[in-house]
């Protein structure tokens, strides 16, 4: 029978860390293997290893956030995450079966250099939570960070060209496609934002391990065939990061617009007035470059540059056509996978292959693009989404409440993740189209969840650590902004309790919104942008939907909550 300990380093986190803990013991009967675990938090120790079960041991787990210093030497080792315990325990103990005693030498290597990446669609909180992550794991492991985010508004901190040749490391942590023309030669490892967010220490030990040297850019092939790795979900978020701020912008525009000069402020009668202009800027400039932005960067993301021009005329197609941002999406893709095509196919005498990305690609991706759009996928397309945009119109009572109950959970489920995204998405995309109700219900639904973890945190503060009670103040003003990330710090550490109890008042809240029949006519800004005039059909219907939802939530964790082991002095406690 095997012999293993392992070192469970949670930190603030103790919950994870119990969880972790449990989930190896039994995953270590079921396998019929011994295994003895030491527990490591901000707390203290539990059931501290002895000398003599070091000695019988045939291999040590290191978990979570365990200094190198104070981890027993001259034992196989092998190092995961807290999340990949919780994810699949067994796995884990099988992975460590060949380990063996050198396996720590990366780490022990001495400090090293390290750049990174942070970004995500929205470029709101993942970007800058992750940034946070990996900069905690690097002062943690002894090494040297230096982090560029790609937020909402642009590159801060940008990683500058002497940074990057003086890198050990590369490290892009991102839900979207970037540019790594400038990282050509160095070791780099591809991530999203969720490892780096959860555990940056961790992420940095997998990259060191896993990294590999990222290739120059000869020429659009080698370019295109990392992003083509990257998957379908990443290729649609790129176009998604690209589109919003146009969505942003012409939503605000229309609704300042309808402020001024009232809801019929777009008929002629009112050309010439600040509001009629505001409207054209909004209406007929932003908005009809979103669909070619949308089309244009997912095929850039699968393609890079030469996918542009193919895409975001393809986009144009789709809004000529009545395909709307359904047929942008699929512009997009037919457009990067059909350059990404050709880039493998045309083979060039060296002599002629800068014709290439400027000339023959576009060109020819473009005519492929237009040519399928009119002639095969457009027509289709078109019928499919006036389908879809006349149900949603006509939507009544139990189907209304259905379609929000799904949009409101699922903005709730990952908070600012994949899930969360696709439902935003559905709701801004459908704007364009004048159906406003499912963005109302996704921003209410993505209201209530930092609203009611603030709201608990102060009705029930023994179910709540310290770090935790803090954190509901700015979780309130998050909230109130529609920034459902700011649920994430209280989700992480005790997701099985908190993840439910906000999917069922989100849930709630998207379905009040659609039964009340709310509209929303701007993609984001919270409870700040609902005064505006004309923007919200029903604003006291989003009011009750959101009291409701938090109401929903609340009581959910005050069934789900446990009162913490060790509340602070002076903290009230249940009945």
């Amino acid at each position: 029978m095997q012999k293993i300990i392992a070192i469970v380093g949670g930190g603030e986190r103790a919950t994870h860390a119990v969880l972790a803990r449990e989930a190896l013991k039994k995953a270590a009967r079921a396998q019929g293997t011994e295994i003895l675990v030491e527990l490591r938090t901000s707390d203290g120790v539990q059931d501290p290893l002895d000398p003599a079960a070091i000695q019988r041991a045939d291999r040590l787990l290191l978990v979570g956030d365990v200094a190198e210093d104070a981890v027993p030497g001259g034992l196989p080792q092998v190092r995961v995450s807290i999340a990949e315990v919780l994810e699949d325990a067994a796995a884990v103990l099988a992975r460590g079966a060949g380990a063996t005693a050198a396996a720590p030498a990366a780490a022990a290597a001495g400090p090293l250099k390290i750049v990174a990446i942070t970004s995500c669609p929205t470029g709101i909180a993942h970007t800058f939570m992750a940034a946070e992550g990996l900069q905690e794991g690097a002062k943690a492991l002894g090494h040297q960070i230096r982090v560029e985010t790609q937020g909402s508004v642009g590159s801060q901190d940008a990683l500058t060209p002497d940074e990057i040749a003086a890198a050990d490391l590369v490290i892009i942590a991102a839900d979207r496609q970037v540019e790594m023309g400038r990282f050509a030669g160095k070791r780099v490892f591809n991530s999203p934002t969720k490892p780096a967010i959860n555990d940056g220490a961790a992420l940095i030990r997998k990259a060191q391990a896993e990294a590999r040297v990222q290739g120059g850019t000869a020429g659009p092939a080698e370019e295109s065939a990392p992003a083509h790795k990257t998957g379908v979900y990443k290729h649609l978020m790129t176009g998604v990061s690209f589109m919003l701020p146009f969505v942003v912008a012409g939503g605000l525009l229309i609704a300042l617009a309808f402020a001024l000069g009232g809801i019929y402020v777009y008929e002629d009668q009112y050309a010439g007035t600040l509001g009629y202009t505001l409207f054209q800027i909004g209406a007929k400039g932003a908005f009809t470059l979103m669909v070619p932005a949308l089309a244009g960067y997912i095929a850039y993301s699968i393609a890079d540059r030469p996918g542009i021009a193919p895409g975001m005329t393809g986009g144009v197609i789709a809004g000529t056509i009545g395909a709307g941002f359904l047929g942008g999406i699929l512009a997009g893709f037919i457009a990067g996978y059909g350059v990404l095509a050709l880039t493998r196919i045309i083979k060039l005498p060296r002599t002629l292959q800068g014709l290439m990305p400027v000339l023959i690609l576009p060109l020819l991706g473009t005519a492929l693009t237009g040519l399928l759009m009119f002639y095969v996928v457009g027509a289709p397309t078109a019928r499919v989404l006036a389908a879809l945009t006349a149900w949603l119109q006509d939507m009544q009572g139990s189907s209304a409440a259905i379609l929000g109950l799904i949009l409101g959970g699922m903005m709730a489920v990952d908070m600012g993740g994949p899930i969360n995204k696709a439902a935003y998405v559905f709701g801004t995309t459908l704007i364009a189209s004048n159906v406003t109700e499912p963005m109302a219900a996704v921003m209410c639904a993505g209201m209530t969840p930092p609203l009611a973890l603030a709201i608990a945190s102060r009705l029930f503060p023994a179910r709540f650590t310290v770090e935790e009670r803090e954190a509901g103040n700015a979780a309130f003003v998050l909230g109130l902004a529609f920034v459902t990330e700011g649920a994430i710090p209280f989700a992480a550490r005790d997701p099985l309790r908190v993840i439910p109890s906000l999917i069922a008042g989100s849930a709630v809240a998207g379905a009040v919104c659609m039964v009340l029949g709310v509209q929303l006519k701007v993609p984001h800004g919270g409870i700040f942008v609902l005064p505006i005039p004309n923007a919200v059909v029903n604003l006291p219907g989003f009011f009750i939907a959101m009291v409701i939802g938090t109401a929903v939530s609340v009581a959910a964790l005050a069934v789900l909550k446990r009162r913490i082991e060790a509340p602070a002095a002076g903290v009230p406690q249940p009945a």
